[in-house]
This record gives C-alpha cells, structure tokens and sequence, in this order.
C-alpha cells in the first residue's frame, strides 16, 4: 500500500466523525495527536520520548469510556512533559471526539494500516499528503492561501540552500518551504553523509527555523519538522511583533506571508521596522529583507500579491527601500487559480541583499506565467512543467539573449516613471480587445479628468443627436 492510499484511508476516517461535529482542521490536529504515538512506536523512538503506560499499545487495550478517560489522561500528561518537543506538540490539547466508539475505531483503523511500506516511503511524506489533503478541502479552510508543493520546490531550487547557511521561513505554516529546503540539500549530500558529523548536526539542529502565529498550525509544524528528523527553532507566535526580533542574519528566506491587515487595523509591535502600516504583506516585506546578511550572497523567494507592486504611499516607500538595500532582480507573475482562495493573484519576488543600502536594484526581469495561461484549481494542477522556459530564463547566464515573450526587462529608471510600482511585465492577453490591452494605466489625476471629459462631451453629442431624430420624427407627424 503506498503513502497515497494511505493518505486517502485515514482521510476517509474523518466520516466516522460527523456525527460528532468535527471540522477537518480539528480531525487532522486529532490525527496528529495519535499518529505521533504510532509513528513513535514504528520508529522504535517510544522509550526516548513517551513516558511509560502511555504508549501505543496502551491505547491499543483500552475500549469504550476507559478508552476515552485514558485518552484524555494522556494529553494532559504529554502537554506538560519534561521532553520539550512532545511538550509542545501536545500544549493545550484536548480532545474532541465525544463518543469513545468512534475513538476505539480511529485507532484500530490506524493500527490496522500498511506502516511497514508507510516506512519506506517515508513517514514525514505520509504526513505532508494528510497535510494536502487538508488543504485542498475547501471546507476546512486550512487550504486558502496553500502554497502547492510545485511552486515551493521551484522556489528552493532557484534559492539553491548549501550546506551550513542558516535558512528561515518568518510565516512557517506547516514548515513546507523550511522541509523542502532541507530535503533539496539531503539529496545534494547523500541525506548528509557527505559532511561531516559537526556540519550535519547543524544541519538537523540549527540550519532551518521558523515562526508560526496560528498555535494549531504550530503544532502540525512542530510534528512534520519532527517526522522529517529535523530539530530546528519552531517558535510559535508573532513575527511581526518584539517576539520575532531574534530572526536575523539569514542566509536564505523563503516564505509566503498571510495576505490581508492586521486585525482592527493596528500597527505592528516591532521596533526595528522602519514604514509603519498595517498591511501585513509589506511589513512581512520589511521584516524579510531586513532579516538577510549585509554580504552580497544573502536571498530571499517570497510569494506576494499583487497589491504589495502598486499600493502608494508607504507602499511606495517600502519598494524604493526594497530596492535601495538589495537587487531586486526577478519577478515572477504566477497564474490565478494556484492557491484555493479563488481570484487571488499573486508574485515570486526574488532578491539579493547587497552590501550598501543605495542604488542596489539596477534592473528587474519579470516573468509573466498569468497572461494566457490555463485556469488551474483542483482538477487541472500546477506541475514542474508550466515553470521549465521560466527556471530557464531565470538560470540564463545571458538573460537578454533569452526568446521568450514572457520574459522583460525594466530599468530602474523606467520602474522610477512608473512612480516605483512594480506591477510590470504583463503580456497582451488574448481574450482581451485591443482597447481592454492598452499597455500603461492612467497615472494621474489630470489624465483621469481628461478622458473623462472627452467621455462626457462623447456621451453630449450622442444626447444631442436624439434630441435632433426625436424632433425630425415630431415635425414629421
């Protein structure tokens, strides 16, 4: 049986459930809980991390109400463990199946499964597909702004991690982009036996951290970090706010930031931001640029939308900022449809932090994968393939000699024209009428009245011309 099928029987379990209301969110959270105990045991790791008669096979022989009584004794035990890691995964955690028969049956129908062929394909992989699947339930709203596994593993390969560089996601999520990473460099090494044993100990230990605000998110960051042997700084809270202040002098970020402000709108708590605003993309933006070493190597890949290229003001700001301190010198434009939330439109922005804080960005190439693509969603999925002329492009060692209309490039004088926005590189489309594809958008106020005006004495004319029929058809009758 292979880790889909698996996937697939253990998400088939969540209707034993409805009866008892649960959410998909809470069922995946439930099944961490329990197959951080099976997985403990079929890694013969229960003696190093579970306190005795709390085990697997202790589950195993309970049923009914005791089952249950049990269950609820060992979360309580497991969040205030002395082991750290178990502590945190089982902080707060509570229960919330409310008949024991349907408990006794999740459990028994996990016992049940394939774990030996689990193994070898790899149990950290086993739970990243619970995890996609999650997401691509549009009911459980753990999916609305899922960034698909294609899209991270372009990112990490164009970012191109070596070993012994400190990488960081600020928005961690599920911890994909930081796992990704650290998969991308075990390939490279022979899952590390390339190195030596101080170098791969930071690997596992220190090379790949992360914040994450959502506490449930935490804990399944936590379990699939745990699950792919890597024990790296998890913290769950605020990147935005003084509790983030110790995540600096990175390597290599990779992240896609929440969309949206900030809840009543308030300002971020961080002292060391220097635009204050309440859009949470620009202060992730912020954060993540002035999160890099000052050395010329130092990168980042962050997914934003679009507003992040065209918001004024502060906005504005932030971009000529972005492009002071570091070279801003791809832009990918993605296609809609990619991430469950409907509509949203979103970028790649790739840059280099420079070592002066002036005049970094002289050129940025853009990259238009959303102009006469396909529409994507469930049904029809993105795929390395849709990215091949793109990673093509981007790893040319002569850009300008690339042939390709979805690749321009855009001074920093003519991005300066254009007031620093970034909302650049778009291609005709070819749904679109000649009118709909004029290439620049109104720019200012001036021109705004301008064509307005020559609307309305369009629309005087057209007025006057009925008036002169309607008058003919009276003096006729």
């Amino acid at each position: 049986m292979s880790n889909q099928e698996i996937v697939q029987k253990l998400w088939n379990l969540c209707n034993v459930l409805r009866d008892d209301g649960i959410t998909y969110q809470e069922y995946v959270t439930e099944l961490t809980y329990l197959l951080f105990l099976k997985m403990m045991k079929e890694q013969d790791a229960e003696a190093e991390v579970i306190p005795e008669g709390y085990r697997w096979d202790n589950l195993l022989e309970k049923e009914g109400l005791d089952l249950k009584a049990f269950y609820q004794r060992m979360l309580l035990e497991f969040g205030s463990s002395d082991n750290e890691r178990l502590r945190q995964i089982y902080t707060d955690a509570s229960t919330s199946i409310a008949e024991p028969k349907n408990l006794e049956k999740i459990i028994k129908s996990i016992d049940a499964l394939d774990w030996y062929n689990a193994k070898e394909e790899g149990l950290g992989n086993l739970y990243e597909g619970l995890l996609e699947k999650n997401a691509s339930e549009t009911k459980s709203g753990a999916g609305q702004y899922f960034t698909p596994r294609v899209l991270i593993d372009v990112m990490v390969e164009l970012m191109d991690p070596k070993p012994g560089e400190r990488c960081n996601d600020p928005a961690a999520g599920t911890f994909g982009f930081m796992i990704a990473a650290d998969q991308y460099l075990k390939n490279k090494t022979d899952n590390y036996f390339e190195l030596n044993p101080k170098d791969a100990e930071f690997q596992k230990r220190e090379a790949f951290t992360g914040m994450e605000l959502v506490k449930g998110t935490h804990r399944l960051a936590l379990m699939n970090a745990l699950l792919h042997d890597m024990e790296g700084r998890i913290d769950q809270g605020d990147s935005l706010s003084s509790n983030g202040k110790w995540m600096k002098d990175f390597d290599v970020i990779l992240t896609n930031p929440p969309f949206g402000t900030k809840k009543g709108g308030e300002r971020v708590t961080r002292d060391d931001l220097t635009f204050e605003t309440s859009n949470k993309q620009l202060n992730f933006l912020q954060l993540i640029y002035n999160a890099l070493k000052e050395d010329g190597n130092a990168r980042a890949a962050v997914v934003l939308p679009d507003n992040v290229l065209f918001e004024s003001g502060i906005g504005a700001q932030i971009r000529r900022d972005l492009m002071d301190k570091c070279n801003l010198h791809t832009i990918l434009r993605l296609p809609t449809g990619i991430f469950y939330a409907q509509g949203v439109k979103t970028n790649v922005l790739f840059f280099t932090r420079e070592k002066t804080d002036k005049n970094s960005t002289n050129e940025t190439w853009v990259y238009d994968l959303r102009t006469n693509m396909s529409t994507f969603g469930k049904r029809n999925t993105l795929t390395k393939a849709h990215f091949k002329n793109f990673i093509a492009a981007y790893q040319s060692e002569e850009r300008s000699k690339v042939e390709d209309e979805r690749w321009n490039k855009f001074t920093r004088e003519e991005i300066l024209k254009k007031g620093d926005s970034l909302d650049i590189g778009l291609i005709a489309d070819e749904s679109l009428s000649a009118y709909e594809n004029l290439p620049d958008p109104i720019n200012s106020a001036e021109e705004a009245i301008a064509k307005l005006q020559q609307a309305m004495d369009l629309l005087n004319e057209v007025v006057e011309e009925i008036k002169a029929v309607e008058n003919e058809e009276l003096v006729k009758k």
